[in-house]
Order: C-alpha cells, then sequence, then structure tokens
C-alpha cells in the first residue's frame, strides 16, 4: 500500500518559501489527517502528496524546488503533480497584480489534503464554494494549544494553564482571521529579548499588536486557473482534472506527410551536418 512509504518522506522544515504572495495556499475545508489520506494513490504520488500537505502555506512548491528536497527528478515530479491534479488534490491558478504601475501575473498552487471533483474546484476558484469557517469552538481549542506550545519553541514564553485560557480568545481572533498556525508563532516568538519577564503580558502583546487585519470579501473571480503541466489558461475547451486537453493526450496529430517530410530533413542533417529548423509543427 502507499501508505507504507509516507513515513520514509523527508520532512518539510527546512522547506524554502517562495516570494511572498505566491507558493503554495491550502484549500478550505479538508478532512482531518488521518495517515492513509493518499491511500489510494500510487506510491510516487502518496509520497509526494503527503510531503506536500506537511507544508506551510507560501511554500515554494515548483518542479525545481521541490527535486531539490525529494528523491525525485523534475521529470518524475512533474508528471505526480499532474495526476495529483486529476486525481483533485491540486490546483494551479495565477491572478493579476499590479505592482510599482506594471501590472504582473501572480502564481498559486491551491492543493487539497481532501481529493476534490472539477466542480467544486471551478466554484470555489470562482468564489462560489461555500466555504465554513472553523467553529468557536474549534478555533479556541487549536488557539489553546498554539499557546500550550510556546514553552516549547522557546522556554522565555512558558505559560500555564490558566495564562493560556486568559489569552486563548485573543489568540482564537488571529485564525478567525485566516492567519495558521505558523504566522501566529512567528509573530510571537521573533525578536524576543534576552529575558522576558512577564510572559503572560508579553504575549499578549504581541498577539495585540501584531493582530493580521480583517480579511476582505473575495471577488466574484479571484483566479483564472491554468493547466497544471503547461501552465495555460484552459480557453474555450476548458479543463479537466486541472489539465487541459493538449497535455490530457488531445491535441491533434500532425498530418503523416508533415511528419515523413520533417523524419526525412532530420536524416538529411545528419548525414550532411548541418541543422534543421526546429520540429515540424512548429
Amino acid at each position: 500500500m502507499a501508505t507504507a512509504q509516507l513515513s520514509a518522506a523527508p520532512r518539510p522544515s527546512a522547506h524554502p518559501k517562495a516570494n511572498p504572495g505566491y507558493g503554495k495556499k491550502s484549500a478550505p475545508d479538508q478532512e482531518p489527517r488521518t495517515g492513509r489520506d493518499f491511500a489510494h494513490l500510487p506510491v510516487r504520488e502518496a509520497s509526494i502528496a503527503g510531503y506536500l500537505d506537511r507544508l506551510d502555506d507560501e511554500a515554494d512548491i515548483s518542479i525545481k524546488t521541490l527535486a531539490k528536497h525529494l528523491s525525485y527528478g523534475q521529470c518524475a515530479i512533474g508528471t505526480a503533480l499532474n495526476n495529483l491534479s486529476v486525481a483533485g488534490h491540486l490546483r494551479r491558478v495565477r491572478r493579476p497584480v499590479t505592482v510599482d504601475g506594471c501590472p504582473r501575473w501572480v502564481w498559486h498552487t491551491f492543493f487539497s489534503r481532501t481529493a476534490r471533483d472539477d466542480a467544486w474546484w471551478d466554484a470555489f476558484l470562482a468564489g462560489e464554494a461555500p466555504v465554513t469557517a472553523p467553529s468557536p469552538q474549534a478555533a479556541r481549542s487549536a488557539a489553546y494549544g498554539v499557546l500550550a506550545r510556546l514553552g516549547r519553541i522557546d522556554a522565555r514564553l512558558t505559560l500555564s494553564a490558566g495564562e493560556c485560557g486568559a489569552l486563548e480568545e485573543q489568540a482564537a481572533e488571529w485564525f478567525a482571521r485566516g492567519a495558521v498556525e505558523a504566522q501566529l508563532v512567528a509573530a510571537v516568538t521573533a525578536g524576543l529579548p534576552e529575558r522576558v519577564a512577564h510572559a503572560h503580558g508579553f504575549v499578549r502583546a504581541r498577539l495585540l499588536a501584531k493582530l493580521p487585519p480583517e480579511p476582505q470579501p473575495p471577488s466574484c473571480a479571484r483566479y483564472e486557473v491554468v493547466c497544471t503541466a503547461c501552465g495555460e489558461p484552459g480557453g474555450d475547451g476548458g479543463l479537466s482534472g486541472g489539465l487541459c486537453g493538449g497535455c490530457w493526450g488531445g491535441r491533434p496529430a500532425l498530418p503523416a506527410d508533415r511528419v515523413h517530410a520533417h523524419a526525412g530533413r532530420l536524416r538529411a542533417a545528419l548525414r550532411t551536418g548541418t541543422r534543421t529548423e526546429k520540429g515540424a509543427g512548429a
């Protein structure tokens, strides 16, 4: 079974971040981890999916970077990402932004531990899918857990059970505004003084001072979905499984006479040592 291989995947703790605003994004409403989330996938795809699942948002999950951190080459990883797209675990998207007056594209890859069909992805990326916010109880429970772990991250921030409870609501507000655990921990632990005299007061001040802004309601069309394999928009034919028709293998074949003519030019070039123009259909 594929799950037997997941424990061998490298730990993602040292995986690099993408440039700000780029990289991995976690899809909403995923099922809790079970240890068998990718058992339906082949071994290679299951291993890579397990690695991606453990990465923080905004991690650089380009093929080149993944190949540096996994025991697969770029071609194998590219093929695996295409297969994960078809299986419903990821979609590649872009959105237009303006930086210093210049338009450009920002690229993301949404990853979902829970496999989704095309209809779900299309609705979500168009801003139409019903995204369920965490319940207040779940957010508070997660917030308490993060606060309790701060002391293991840095002993200067050790909190008592009562102090965790007193700060729980403030930490839960971070999650209510879309922050993830890594963002909260980084905000609280960055640039600590040599000595923290009162951990409760220090953490409280950090939570208040660095509280993220309230999320803005998304526009109707937030992202343009592109082919996972070639990065091109779907066009009139749309995308199936996150792949365009050409990358699915649906690109029409060249006429036989053009193929034979180009093969003849290649043979002649080999005999004479000259170069030919690129491809019969280029």
